[in-house]
């Protein structure tokens, strides 16, 4: 297994374009200012990457960036970006995946930065955090503009007593969320403290698809959405989040976003995913039900032949395989079209009764309406994209189907889903020909390549091409490292010697290496597990096992058991997905990252599976070019859970002989950090118990 350290060499595409330049100070220049100003120390990758920035948007052409962890990206990405927009009085938006990252960018960031700029911008640095409608109050919605989705909202009372009930839960948020509209200045939902339900959230906001718009709404100028989209098109920096992007990205209709010159796109590793999950659509009965029932109490119209599609949809699907729909079932095929045509209908029928009942109609009357038209309009877009999937073959669809179904008593049921087969098109058209698009991450390059991530942005190959607004496609990948040494605080450990993992979950040689692992790290383990049933089972034989504690997600709220970790060196915390990505623990509690197998997707996952036929028919491999791929972002991310500080040290023990053995294993750990490989377990129990001595 190799250790040679990588260079952070860039890689690029020639530009057609000369840089232009920008007035105002150099962004070293600049970031010194700032580092000195909020008392922290020179990095040299931060300075590399400041000074990539400012040339990517003098350039005009994207830049791929990817930073460890500890390199200081946000102020390097935000000291040029600021500057810019200051100087030439040109927007930016910076796009995040979690709201934790968006929060601190804006809480903590910004004004650190500001503060510290100012005296050498002339003028202080102006920003807005921007978010979905349904993140705000609807003014329109309280004062009965809408009818309430529990069909009391305004008569609801607070409870009176013990044993009220759900009812008398929701009654008591309902009524606090009253009171504090009265008094709040945002609106925001995250400004609520303590939080409601959703449930309850729901009385008193709306979606952006429900939302009758600024031209219809009697109240838009007390709209706390519309207020804040007015603000973001007045500052310098827009914070969003990958989502918002995304939707208006697809819409394509700069209604969502401000106009903007650059794009910055922190945690870029997320972007393709978070853009296929707003473009993943659900179309079930009891979707049909739902919809159905608001077009008949909310506007009195009874579509009977949306009621009887909605029948053959669900009987449809209780006949259909789960699974993808490769071939289409003929009584599926028919419940989709039948769907499509009656909610077209139904659309139609509306519109007929809206015009009749003419301007006397009453707000609330008016607004439930519009709530109806919203839900079968939604009806009606799902269902006209499958029916468009039905007359494709399974190859030439640019959507990928399928029929999802759950086991057991408490299962949802049956559901149809459509996703599309690639988003890389669509973000280079509409996210990568408008603007200069700057995308970092700590995950960014996977075998020490940018071409898998240029890809999926739909970049790859471009070779300074034209866009179809005249801005250059060309790009630069840059890695700028990190100022951790891997090699000396970290080693990587697979156990060679354990059998493959198999369907069935952790064999006892599999358990006795993991507690072997923890007892000599004395705790200190964050252990991370490819599913659910996977972590508890872990979990279960390890406290038969050690003597030390150990937690697992989904016993409590992750944040306190985060907590409980960090707080008790001696305690283990296992868990999935959300420990995988979003943990931030430096110093001792956390000395031993535990990765049970190689995180491959699902062989039935639809999506996935669909993507790698799609490369293998293009003469590619799918194996490797989707699964592969997808396992080292995740890889990564986990193994990046053990470094978080200049003094931190530990092992990352991956449990699945396959990252040694396989010929794909190369390329997964040419995707991790440069720590010293070992597959000696003596060697790095030795270690561990060094570290927790």
């Amino acid at each position: 297994m190799s250790t040679t350290a990588r260079p952070p060499t860039p890689v690029s595409q020639e530009p057609e374009d000369e840089p232009q330049d920008v007035d105002g100070p150099e962004a070293a220049a600049l970031l010194d200012e700032v580092v000195t100003a909020l008392g922290g120390q020179r990095r040299e990758g931060q300075v590399r990457m400041a000074a990539a920035v400012t040339d990517a948007i003098r350039s005009r052409r994207h830049l791929l960036v990817q930073a460890g962890t500890g390199t200081g990206k946000s102020m390097a990405y935000l000291v040029p970006a600021v500057a810019h927009a200051v100087h030439t009085d040109q927007r930016v938006v910076v796009t995040t995946a979690t709201l934790a990252l968006q929060a601190q960018v804006v809480e903590r960031d910004l004004p650190r930065l500001a503060g510290a700029i100012t005296p050498a911008l002339h003028r202080a640095p102006t920003w807005e955090l921007l978010k979905g409608r349904a993140n705000y109050l609807c003014r329109n919605k309280l004062d009965g503009g809408f009818p309430s989705d529990e069909g009391a909202l305004f008569d609801v009372v607070a409870p009176t007593g013990d044993g009220a009930g759900d009812a008398g839960r929701l009654g008591g948020e309902v009524v606090r969320l009253r009171e504090w509209a009265a008094t709040t200045r945002t609106g925001d939902r995250d400004d609520l403290d303590p939080g409601v339900s959703d449930r309850a959230w729901r009385q008193v906001s709306v979606s952006a698809r429900e939302c009758l718009g600024a031209q219809r709404c009697p109240v838009a100028a007390e709209c706390f959405s519309e207020q804040v989209r007015a603000r973001a098109r007045q500052v310098d920096v827009v914070v969003t989040n990958h989502a918002m992007t995304a939707i208006d990205a697809m819409e394509n209709s700069g209604l969502l976003l401000p106009e903007h010159d650059v794009l910055v796109v922190d945690e870029a590793h997320e972007l393709a995913d978070r853009v296929t999950a707003v473009a993943t659509a659900e179309l079930s009965a009891a979707v049909l039900h739902s919809a159905s029932r608001r077009l008949r109490r909310s506007a009195g119209v009874v579509s009977e032949a949306l009621d009887d599609a909605s029948v053959a949809l669900e009987a449809a699907l209780e006949d259909a395989p789960p699974g993808r729909l490769d071939r289409w079932p003929d009584a599926l095929a028919d419940a989709v079209v039948a769907v499509r045509d009656a909610a077209r209908q139904a659309l139609t029928d509306l519109k007929d009764a809206s015009e009749g009942a003419g301007k006397e109609e009453d707000p609330e009357s008016r607004g439930a309406r519009h709530l109806a038209r919203a839900a079968v309009q939604e009806v009606f877009s799902v269902a006209e994209r499958l029916a468009a999937d039905v007359g494709r073959g399974a190859q030439d669809s640019f959507d990928v189907a399928w029929v999802s179904a759950g086991s057991g008593p408490a299962s949802r049921a049956p559901s149809l889903h459509v996703a599309p087969l690639s988003v890389a098109g669509l973000l280079r058209e509409r996210l990568f020909t408008e603007r200069t698009v700057v995308a970092t991450s700590a995950t960014l390059t996977l075998g020490g390549s940018f071409d898998p991530v240029a890809g999926a942005f739909g970049l790859k190959g471009a070779k300074g091409s034209k866009g179809a607004e005249g801005s250059a496609t060309a790009w630069t990948g840059l890695d700028v490292g990190s100022p951790f040494d891997y090699p000396r605080q970290g080693i990587l450990y697979v156990a060679r010697h354990l059998p493959p993992p198999g369907r069935a979950g952790a064999g006892e040689a599999t358990l006795d290496e993991l507690a072997a692992l923890v007892e000599a790290a004395g705790g200190r383990t964050l252990g991370l597990f490819s599913s659910r049933r996977a972590a508890e089972e872990a979990a279960q034989a390890l406290r038969e096992r050690v003597g030390t504690p150990v937690l697992c997600q989904g016993e409590d709220r992750l944040p306190k058991l985060v907590r409980a970790f960090t707080q008790d060196p001696a305690t283990s915390l296992f868990g999935t997905l959300s420990l995988w990505q979003g943990v931030d623990v430096p110093g001792d509690s956390c000395s031993l990252v535990v990765i049970d197998r190689i995180p491959f997707p699902r062989p039935d996952d639809p999506l996935m599976s669909a993507r790698a036929r799609a490369v293998d028919a293009a003469g590619g491999n799918g194996f490797l070019s989707v699964s592969v791929a997808h396992a080292a972002v995740r890889l990564a991310q986990g193994a990046g859970r053990l470094i978080r500080a200049s003094g931190d040290k530990g092992v990352v023990a991956v449990l699945d002989s396959r990252l040694a053995t396989a010929r794909y294993g190369g390329f997964l750990r040419d995707s991790l950090p440069d720590f010293w490989a070992t597959t000696d377990a003596d060697t790095v129990l030795a270690a561990l118990r060094r570290l927790s001595g």
